[in-house]
């Protein structure tokens, strides 16, 4: 057999080997066989409370086992069709057995990457806003960047992106968007992404063509969902609601449709305008909240856990995360983890799997330390 295809096969063993281990396998395979059985039992509807957590864990292990399953499968058929292809002198045959084990080895990464992906809300959904910062036209060019960058981004992984709010420049490009990204492990990989996001290039809009700097702010929260309780008082909640402004049909403009509210003790503020009627904007908004105030205390916890190893948390306001630098030269640099890259091109256009990758991987450790 190639050598090509013995170091494709190596890796791809590693990766397996990796991810059983991770997943204490025997241990895994016992429990899922008692998940599967408790899901036979006709009294466990009794608490649907109950029935839904166990459900739930079960898809979630069901998911993994399968994953780890599939790529055996996979791996052995590609082998064996190198193998084949090889002793027959098949050059395009092997060349596809080639493209098959590279395709293997790319899954066989991400899983490995999304073993990683452990906490409580990492499988949901996320809300994710971006917000320009000062610069005026600059600053609200660079976040309608970002929100092409990040759509792209989901939309590669089969994701969807729902428009719940948005403020457009004056100009060019948004002042504000929330957005939810809907699909498996949403909120897991887009956490990574929350704090500030550096531009420096050429401004299209500078006649003199010098250099700027811009910055925009990316939030990300989990959408929460029925098993996670979060109580809030509704005296503690003001609502205001206002004329939706930019794309959403005939209404807008006509009616005070939008909806903010305001969590007044913590003085987070949420958005929705999207929706056909004030009654749809307002349980949205309400779903957002909830959503940002888990967020807010999975932060608390964060920030108390890295304050015993004497760390500050990487995410949040006001903390510089990424530089995309596109003049005098092409670079986008993680200040977190250090990773970089020359292919700007390919960031922008929603190639980020190895920012999100290598931070994760740093959190996980991070908190494992801690």
């Amino acid at each position: 057999m190639r050598l090509d295809v013995e170091a494709a096969k190596a890796d791809i063993e590693q990766s397996i080997d990796l991810l059983r281990r991770r997943l204490d396998w025997d241990v895994a395979l016992r429990k899922l066989d008692e998940l599967n059985a408790r899901v036979e039992d006709p009294t466990l509807w009794d608490n649907a409370e109950a029935a839904q957590a166990l459900t739930r864990e079960r898809s979630r292990l069901a998911a993994q086992v399968e994953a780890v399953m599939s790529l055996e499968r996979d791996l052995t058929d590609a082998v064996g069709y190198a193998e084949m292809a090889d002793e027959e002198g098949d050059e395009a045959s092997l060349e596809e057995a080639r493209a098959q084990l590279r395709a293997i080895k790319e899954r066989g990464a991400r899983a490995e990457l999304e073993a990683l992906l452990s906490g409580e809300a990492d499988g949901n959904d996320a809300f994710v806003e971006i917000n320009s910062g000062a610069g005026g036209t600059e600053s609200n060019d660079w976040a309608g960047m970002l929100l092409r960058m990040y759509s792209r981004w989901a939309n590669a992984h089969g994701m969807t992106v729902d428009f719940l709010e948005e403020t457009s420049g004056e100009q060019a490009g948004i002042k504000s968007v929330t957005l939810q990204v809907k699909g498996p492990n949403a909120y897991g990989w887009l956490k990574t992404e929350a704090g500030v996001h550096r531009l420096v290039r050429i401004s299209p809009y500078d006649s003199a063509a010098k250099r700027h700097t811009s910055f925009a702010s990316v939030w990300v929260y989990p959408v929460v969902d029925d098993n996670i309780v979060i109580e809030i008082n509704p005296s503690d909640v003001r609502t205001d609601t206002y004329r939706a402004s930019g794309a959403g049909g005939q209404h807008i403009n006509k009616t005070d449709s939008a909806v903010r509210l305001t969590h007044l003790p913590t003085g987070i503020a949420v958005a929705c305008q999207m929706g056909r009627s004030q009654h749809q904007n307002r349980e949205e908004a309400w779903k957002m909240l909830r959503a940002r105030l888990y967020e807010a205390e999975l932060q608390r916890r964060e920030a108390a856990q890295a304050a015993i190893e004497d760390q500050k948390t990487d995410i949040g306001w006001g903390h510089q995360i990424r530089s995309y630098v596109l003049q005098p030269y092409q670079m986008v640099k993680d200040l977190r983890t250090e990773v970089e890259t020359s292919d700007t091109g390919g960031v922008l256009d929603g190639d980020l799997d190895q920012f999100m990758g290598a931070a994760l991987a740093q959190r996980v450790g991070a908190t494992r330390d801690a």
